[in-house]
């Protein structure tokens, strides 16, 4: 079988005997423990020095290689251009770009030392699979490296429309990158719409069914929406009563209803505008008071990107003015968690809350509402309101959908979620949960490898 090479901006090695952190690494790592391969990024060190040098650890039929990152690159490539220039543009945010001539040039040199020292653990033959916003010119960077193998690019953020991206100094160069790859996926039609758009308004591209022919290159794209192990949640769901901080809960909401949301700080992430929702809750539906309580968990993230930090003081502020306007001696309305939870924790969580609240103002995909979802009581389920510029949105119409800006539309559909009658539930949950085992993250991964395959079929 043909090995696969795997390249993310981060990559942790496993340690034996600990679980991986994330379903979307240990499906990465399923996929290379079926094809046997290499697993190539950032090991998440920043150095004082400019010379760092690579390292490889072997974990059975996976080779892990990995580089630090110096200072200086830490800063520009990685908070400057990859989370101060292209996530808020690709999140719809232009009022948070913060382009620097020395973040794009920063960009640039990360990508293209990269290409080279994975380049030199490169046999030929292979399969290569790129992930995210931080690696759009890698695929370039290794075709000057002599690398003719197949590769595939995954974007797990949205593609901006192309009004949004041509604001961003530089778009040209980085869509020109991106058709040095043979495939590319994207999470939902609207995102893969957007590179179309981009490409032939700028390129003057052709589309032939899935194929973009441009500048004298072919490249395939598809759709490609994660998922997650469906069957491995159910059953950590199954389990959460025997975790002691979820059974602690139980005990403290008594007959209170939880209403949820547990994400990473992040602007995109729409917590100003839910918190306010909640507030329109109590404000608007007196009878909510005394018997609901709300739960933020938002584990940091990028504090050393001043919007971030202004944001954790933001929302901080916020808990305290609902609590301090609403609270009684034995009820507090909200509780603001910034700091992260363990999985089983979080299941557990999730499994008794009456209502979870994903509301982002826009997101690639979002797994916690499917994770949500999965963790629920087939036999009384909790309801999720969902934001609709969220990717998951497209497959998810079991939700109750909202506008994300819209505070009393999110208020409102708390209300119906609380008031919903049973077997209504039910069969939202039922069918929402169909959708996750369609699209499961294991189908995910096959697909697109599937289709990566064949682009090596194609070659020869």
């Amino acid at each position: 079988m043909t090995r696969l090479v795997v390249i993310s901006n981060r990559v942790s090695i496993p340690e034996p005997g600990k679980s991986e952190a994330g379903g979307l690494a240990v499906a990465i790592t399923g996929a290379l423990d079926e094809y046997g391969g290499l697993w190539f990024g950032w090991d998440g060190e920043v150095s004082e020095t400019a010379v760092s040098e690579l390292t490889t650890v072997q974990r059975e039929n996976i080779t892990y290689a990995t580089l630090p990152l110096p200072k200086e690159d830490y800063e520009n490539y990685y908070l400057g251009f990859s989370n101060e220039v292209l996530w808020p543009v690709f999140h719809f945010n232009l009022g948070a770009m913060d382009f620097q001539l020395e973040y794009a040039k920063a960009y640039q040199r990360v990508n293209e030392r990269f290409a080279g020292a994975l380049s030199t653990l490169l046999e030929g033959g292979e399969l290569i699979w790129v992930h995210d916003y931080h690696l759009l010119p890698l695929g370039k960077a290794l075709r000057k490296e002599g690398v003719k193998d197949p590769m595939g690019f995954y974007l797990h953020i949205p593609f901006p429309s192309y009004d949004l991206l041509r604001a961003m100094p530089g778009y040209r160069g980085l869509l020109d990158d991106l058709l040095h790859y043979d495939l590319l996926g994207f999470q939902t039609d609207n995102d893969l719409h957007a590179f179309r758009q981009a490409v032939i308004e700028t390129f003057g591209a052709e589309i032939a069914g899935d194929t973009i022919e441009c500048n004298g290159r072919q490249v395939r794209t598809g759709v490609y929406p994660v998922g997650i192990d469906v069957d491995e949640l159910i059953a950590e769901a199954e389990h959460s009563r025997d975790n002691e901080q979820a059974r602690q809960l139980e005990e403290d909401l008594g007959e209170r209803d939880l209403i949820i949301g547990a994400d990473r700080l992040d602007y995109s992430k729409g917590l100003v505008q839910r918190f306010n929702a909640i507030e329109a809750l109590l404000t608007q539906f007196e009878h909510r008071r005394q018997k609901t309580i709300f739960m933020q968990i938002a584990s940091p993230s990028r504090s050393a990107i001043p919007e971030y930090d202004d944001l954790r003081r933001q929302l901080e502020e916020m808990a305290g003015h609902i609590n301090g306007t609403y609270a009684d001696l034995d009820w507090m309305p909200v509780h603001y968690l910034n700091q992260t939870f363990p999985r089983e924790a979080l299941i557990g969580l999730f499994r008794s809350a009456r209502v979870g609240l994903v509301t982002p103002l826009r997101d690639g995909m979002n797994l916690v509402c499917k994770e949500f979802v999965a963790a629920q009581d087939p036999e009384d389920p909790g309801v999720l309101v969902l934001s609709e510029l969220a990717g998951a949105a497209s497959e998810l119409s079991g939700a109750l959908q909202v506008n994300p800006y819209d505070v009393d539309a999110i208020a409102a559909a708390i209300e119906q979620a609380l008031n919903m009658p049973l077997d209504e539930r039910q069969e939202r949950y039922r069918q929402m949960l169909g959708v996750l085992r369609r699209n499961s993250l294991l189908e995910w991964r096959r697909r697109f490898m599937e289709h990566l395959s064949q682009q090596n079929s194609d070659a020869d």
